[in-house]
């Protein structure tokens, strides 16, 4: 297996490695990768200086720290963390102090984490794409002139190209997953009720939204959801997770995402290949059709484009922001959010609780559903543009590349994508899995069985392990 942050944290633990090394070669490594624009804040100072707060620790303080003087940064949307001021990619925000960390972010800090920056993100996060125009362009290790993905596009460049081992990261509409399947990284997106977003819970959108990270691994997933996670105390009941998969589980297969957002050949082999190594192992495979998923999935993405306009709006006014000088995407979904009355309002969230309702009854004959996570590989930089207004066309680009990504969201289910082949490109062939609320360990499961088999391999270094 390539290095991960399990790895490096095995080496700070036994000695070959002191935090404050971890932490120079990740500084290292992101000054010499900078023409990724990965890195949108950077704090030198803060970073060592964590790291040797946790190099001074006892020995049983450390030991209790899952991820123990591995660094990491943050997103610039969502948290936030104490000391790293985020703008969400915009002008209009600006990087004014320190700000006190959220319940997650807390919890960053406790599993041992050391933070030195904030990775890029689109405005607000209204793209697939992570280049804002106040800059930087995040760009694609594996292929500059693609891009990373969006919205973490910046925490899944930094963790492929090896800078960090694990990025914190937000999914409302695939933000986590889009970006870790461009880079050819592990992306999971925890169920509803399971992550905190506390104190002010702004990052629930209704409950589409989830924080965790993108990884390097399966297994740094798993360890990152287990020392984040549980007793969010926020306004969605918790969800308990349930134990391993039984041994034989019910995988429904979909290959098909319809004529208006086909997925290429190629991808969907890598679908079908993924279900057929389930299928060695003990799995049934059950072939599901399109349309069984197509209205909810129609559903799904519109009502994620209606959440963010609206929050965005509601937004604006709670904080008295002034927007006049966000990009022209932004401002459009803006007004069309204040356009929306309260009945609009009311119908939207009737939707979601069916879309949820809908989702259950697909999984009333299968335990997990595998998918494509992309429709095409990654897109050229600008495919996304946000200098225009037509909201439409934006949205629609989106789904044509997802189509499937909002699905998990606005129903609330945990989903995971990682690689499963590499194209002729050299570029990951990513794979997408769901499953129903509090069962985040299966999907885990299964996603570690398809990466035992070695089908990708990260393009980098992580920074601190020599060759």
């Amino acid at each position: 297996m390539d290095a991960d942050a399990t790895a490096l944290v095995e080496a700070i633990g036994s000695g070959k490695l002191t935090a404050r090394e971890a932490m120079k070669a990740s500084l290292a490594a992101a000054r010499s990768h900078a023409w990724l624009g990965a890195i949108v804040y950077l704090d030198e100072g803060r970073g060592l200086a964590a790291a040797e707060a946790f190099d001074a620790l006892s020995s049983d303080d450390k030991a209790v720290r899952a991820f123990g003087g591995v660094p990491t940064l943050a997103k610039d949307l969502g948290g936030p963390f104490r000391g790293f001021p985020v703008s969400a990619g915009s002008r209009s925000i600006p990087r004014l102090g320190g700000l006190a960390d959220s319940d997650l972010a807390k919890r960053f800090r406790n599993a041992g984490f050391c933070l030195f920056g904030l990775t890029t993100s689109p405005e607000f996060g209204l793209s697939l794409a992570s280049e804002p125009a106040i800059g930087p362009i995040s760009r694609n290790p594996l292929a500059p002139d693609l891009s990373s993905g969006g919205s973490s596009g910046g925490a899944a460049a930094a963790v492929a190209a090896g800078i960090v081992a694990i990025a914190h990261a937000t999914d409302a509409g695939g933000s986590i997953r889009v970006p870790a399947a461009c880079c050819g990284l592990v992306g999971l997106k925890p169920g509803r009720g399971v992550m905190p977003a506390g104190p002010s819970y702004d990052n629930y959108l209704g409950g589409i939204a989830s924080e965790l990270a993108v990884c390097r691994s399966v297994r740094d997933a798993a360890s990152a959801l287990a020392a984040l996670s549980g007793e969010a105390k926020g306004p969605f009941p918790p969800v308990r997770q349930s134990g391993l998969p039984s041994s034989r589980l019910r995988i429904g297969l979909l290959t098909n995402t319809g004529s208006a957002s086909p997925t290429e050949a190629e991808r969907l082999v890598a679908v079908e290949a993924a279900a057929k190594s389930l299928e060695k192992v003990g799995h049934e495979i059950v072939p599901t059709d399109w349309l069984r998923i197509e209205q909810i999935a129609t559903a799904s993405t519109r009502a994620f484009a209606d959440v963010v306009a609206i929050n965005l709006a509601e937004m604006v006014k709670r904080l008295s922001a002034d927007l006049s000088s966000a990009e022209p995407m932004t401002q459009a979904v803006l007004e069309r959010g204040l356009s929306k009355d309260g009945t609009e309002i009311w119908r939207l969230i009737n939707a979601m609780a069916f879309i949820s309702r809908d989702l259950w009854r697909v999984f009333d004959d299968i335990d997990c559903l595998v998918t494509p996570m992309l429709s095409t590989a990654p897109k050229p930089v600008g495919s996304f543009p946000t200098d225009h207004r037509d909201v439409d066309l934006h949205f629609s680009r989106m789904t044509a590349f997802a189509p499937l990504a909002p699905l998990a969201n606005v129903s609330g289910f945990p989903a995971i994508t990682l690689p499963f082949g590499i194209d002729d490109a050299g570029l990951p062939l990513p794979v997408q899995l769901l499953a129903p609320m509090g069962e985040e360990g299966r999907l885990l499961a299964l996603a570690a069985l398809l990466e035992k088999e070695e089908r990708w391999s990260h393009g980098f270094l992580l920074a601190g392990f020599a060759r």
